[in-house]
């Protein structure tokens, strides 16, 4: 169990700092709005991305059972699913589209032992 604790905390914080640095750079690097309109998005489309990422990552590291958890892992999941459809439908290189689907099984993993940990904690609640 202390295996999957580990690893559930581990790849956890992994994407919520990933979450929370890309939420930064979106507000704070110019090149970040050339980027969104490369990729044919709207300005104020950056600024609520990067708000919903920081609310997500904070949400993601606080100790919630709730449904909540599981509209964060959600919302994430399309939102890496969705940067890999645009990186690669935009033709750019190789590296932008790998790094979604890399944080994407991240996010599998820490989802998948989130459900063990918390299945462990509800049969024996001293866990």
């Amino acid at each position: 169990m202390k295996a999957i604790k580990i690893t559930y905390w581990a790849t956890t914080t992994i994407v919520a700092l990933m979450m929370t640095y890309s939420a930064y750079a979106y507000l704070t690097q110019a090149a970040m709005l050339q980027a969104f309109n490369h990729l044919g998005y709207p300005g104020y489309f950056r600024v609520e991305l990067a708000l919903a990422k920081l609310a997500g990552a904070a949400l993601l590291l606080i100790p919630l059972k709730s449904l909540i958890k599981e509209w964060v892992y959600a919302g994430f999941t399309f939102t890496f699913i969705s940067a890999f459809i645009a990186h690669s439908a935009s033709g750019d290189p190789v590296n932008y589209r790998v790094m979604p689907v890399i944080f994407l099984v991240f996010l599998a993993v820490s989802y998948i032992t989130y459900h063990k940990v918390k299945q462990a904690t509800t049969k024996n609640p001293a866990l």
